[in-house]
């Protein structure tokens, strides 16, 4: 009886499963019956809708001469036209038809099925300042937000980009004669697909040139389903450069393939998509006068790994490597956004054979390290972390294992040669000045121990103090200078050392490129790894070659120009004043005033690096007298500015010994060490800091200086005998 019944229970379910299902597939068909019956009027709606949109939003008129449905899901269009307002003709489309995918489509998602194109054209068009595709960079009204504010979450953003590009992309395409042209006033490029093939996912497409200028071929697989490609994009021919970049941007760029590959997209989940994949390249070359003077060939790369795009950050995660030639490293960079901004930066490398380095830099690059060769294995490690809101937090550890490195043979900048007489060429403004001979040919060579101990101690202590104890770079010098320039927003302290204006002036003084500063530090590694020169014979070297004013290099010179001495006769005071002004030479005399005498405010950096060499016991303390010789410092007389007309006028008082006098009644002082000037008596009665005016309340008002009080001058009126 049970048995029977279960029976009967079974059969009345599956029963009830076939009535449920006919009917689904009833209501379906019915569905389907009347929307075949009402599809072309849905289909007027969807295009009147779309050009409505088109005319508001971007000011373009779509036309359409002809469209029907073809089939079930397909829609045929002949001659499309896409003309913007009072603008050239955009695009036209003789034949299209296009099939969507049905089932994506009851979820609401439009897939592209197959796509037949034959014929069509998209012309650029500048015109002046006018072009007739100025409407993708027209500011449109605000969307409204949706819940997840997809415009705030990247990685809902990518993930909506990443179905739009690949939903547009049909499993199957039969393109006939695509051109697509660019035209300006001085510019005209024209590329022309004559076919491209999808069939069943696998792509096979030409591109042409101009009139068979050149040719690419982009060949691989797209699975759209799956959002995943494999391609590769190659040329006919070699060295052929990309149109528009050389005119546009004075930049070219040629290679002889590019490959990507993208692996299936992986959502974590809302914050999160991992995107994983590969690209490389093959013989890049590329040419712009700022990076290199000729040709930089980048020979092979690639890089595999992730990319990570959270709610606000982008991430290159750390399983990623980049492989050169045989070099190989892992980068990892991560960007947050919110809620403060942050900056990671790593670069890893295992133990490798250091000479896999060197042959993997791009030809051309860097110059002076081309045709090197080494022996050896280096190991390096990079970590960088930057919170722009508090960037005196910076983290900054960079690690070099480079014991056993050992230069064989120098490449084209041949740092051994600087033990041994050299003629060095002065640069100005990428342009040569004049040869100098470095050794004792030249009369204005003078050899370190010949230089004043005051000259040697002042510009070690001005432009970098741990000279003799670091290996050509300074870690916190560097980290100080990141932090100073991100809080002053633009470059306003540098980091380099002795060492590396060493290998700049000498090196690389013509190369104005933006990767020089890379090339200088590898320099400058070498250099102080290999120990081939000497710490004193690179300081002997830069005293000799640095440039101290117009046309003024070497220490012979800049002491024979200010002060008409040998670098031995220099005091302590005149080495303080050429170790100030080697990060301004050609603004040297600027700090004078018409008597030969230092201004007033070039007192303070006197008394901060006199003080520095006192606490430190390099110089005694008798050598504060005279504020470490700021007193002493006397231009010769050829080089002093004229006498101003207003002083001949002064005959109501006596200069007498303060030649800063002068400035410091005109306010060039800035109110240092007032103290220390001595004040004539008859000027002794005059209330220098005006204190009847605070008293009166009336500090707030605009003051007279000393000298507008003296010439019973009103506030700001100037002297008629200067103006003249």
């Amino acid at each position: 009886m049970s048995n029977r019944f279960i029976t009967t229970f079974k059969s009345r379910k599956w029963r009830w499963l076939y009535i449920s299902l006919a009917a689904i597939l009833v209501l379906a068909f019915a569905v389907g019956a009347y929307a075949y019956q009402k599809r072309d009027a849905m289909l007027m709606g969807v295009i009147n809708k779309a050009k409505a949109k088109l005319l508001e939003k971007y000011d373009l008129d779509l036309k359409i001469q002809y469209y029907a449905f073809r089939g079930i899901n397909a829609v045929q269009f002949k001659n499309i036209q896409l003309l913007p307002k009072n603008r050239d003709q955009l695009a036209q489309i003789n034949d299209l038809t296009v099939s969507v995918k049905l089932w994506p489509l009851l979820f609401g998602d439009v897939k592209l099925g197959q796509v037949i194109l034959d014929h069509g054209t998209v012309s650029l068009i500048k015109k002046d300042s006018i072009s007739n595709y100025d409407f993708l960079f027209k500011k449109q009204k605000k969307d409204t937000i949706e819940n997840d504010n997809p415009k705030q979450n990247l990685a809902a953003l990518a993930d909506r980009l990443l179905k739009n590009v690949f939903f547009k992309i049909p499993n199957d395409l039969d393109l006939k004669s695509l051109e697509l042209s660019y035209r300006d006033d001085s510019t005209s490029q024209r590329v022309v697909i004559p076919s491209a093939v999808i069939d069943g996912g696998d792509m096979e497409t030409k591109f042409l040139l101009n009139d068979h200028e050149a040719a690419w071929n982009l060949t691989g697989t797209i699975d759209s389903d799956n959002q995943e490609c494999d391609l590769r994009l190659f040329s006919d021919k070699k060295g052929v450069n990309l149109p528009l970049l050389r005119r546009k941007f004075g930049l070219a760029v040629s290679f002889d393939e590019i490959s990507f590959r993208l692996d299936k997209a992986h959502r974590r989940n809302k914050e999160l998509l991992e995107l994983h994949g590969q690209w490389g390249f093959k013989n890049l070359k590329v040419n712009h006068w700022r990076i290199s003077s000729k040709d930089v060939i980048f020979p092979e790369a690639q890089m595999q790994g992730a990319l990570n795009i959270g709610a606000s950050s982008l991430e290159v995660s750390k399983e990623s490597t980049i492989k050169v030639k045989d070099f190989v490293f892992s980068p990892y960079v991560k960007y947050v956004h919110k809620p403060k901004k942050e900056l990671f930066l790593a670069i890893h490398t295992d133990k490798i054979e250091a000479q896999h380095f060197f042959d993997a830099m791009p030809v051309g690059l860097f110059p002076g390290l081309e045709g090197i060769q080494v022996e050896g294995h280096i190991q390096y490690d990079l970590n960088f972390a930057l919170e722009f809101r508090k960037p005196e937090n910076l983290l900054f550890s960079s690690k070099m294992d480079d014991k056993d490195l050992k230069v064989v043979k120098w490449g084209e900048a041949n740092i051994a040669m600087l033990n041994t007489p050299f003629t060095y060429t002065a640069y100005e403004d990428g342009k040569p000045m004049r040869e100098i001979v470095v050794g004792p040919q030249n009369r204005n060579f003078t050899p370190l121990d010949q230089i004043s101990r005051y000259m040697q101690i002042s510009l070690i202590n001005t432009e970098d103090p741990f000279f003799f104890k670091h290996k050509g770079f300074e870690e916190k010098a560097f980290k100080l200078s990141i932090v100073t320039n991100i809080k002053e927003k633009g470059f306003k302290r540098g980091a380099s050392t002795i060492s590396m204006q060493l290998v700049k002036n000498v090196f690389l003084n013509r190369n104005k490129t933006v990767v020089r500063k890379l090339e200088e530090i590898l320099l400058v590694w070498l250099m102080e790894r290999s120990q081939q020169v000497s710490k004193k014979r690179m300081y002997e070297v830069y005293l000799n070659v640095i440039e101290w004013g117009n046309n003024v290099y070497g220490i012979t010179e800049a002491a024979r120009y200010y002060f008409g001495k040998t670098p031995a006769q220099l005091g302590l005071g005149e080495s303080i004043f050429l170790s100030s002004i080697v990060p301004r030479p050609k603004k040297g005399l600027n700090f004078f005033d018409w008597t030969g005498h230092l201004k007033g405010n070039m007192l303070r950096y006197f008394n901060t690096y006199g003080h520095i060499m006192t606490k430190t016991g390099q110089i005694s303390v008798d050598s504060t007298t005279s504020n470490y010789g700021f007193y002493e410092v006397v231009l010769q007389p050829h080089l002093r500015a004229a006498r101003p007309a207003v002083v001949d006028s002064l005959d109501i008082f006596d200069m007498g010994e303060d030649p800063l006098l002068f400035d410091r009644l005109d306010g060039s002082s800035h109110g240092d060490d007032l103290e220390n000037v001595s004040v004539p008596k008859k000027l002794n009665k005059m209330d220098l800091t005006e204190k009847k005016d605070e008293e009166s309340g009336e500090q707030d008002k605009p003051k007279r200086s000393l000298f507008d009080k003296i010439l019973g001058r009103k506030k700001g009126e100037k002297d008629k005998d200067a103006q003249k």
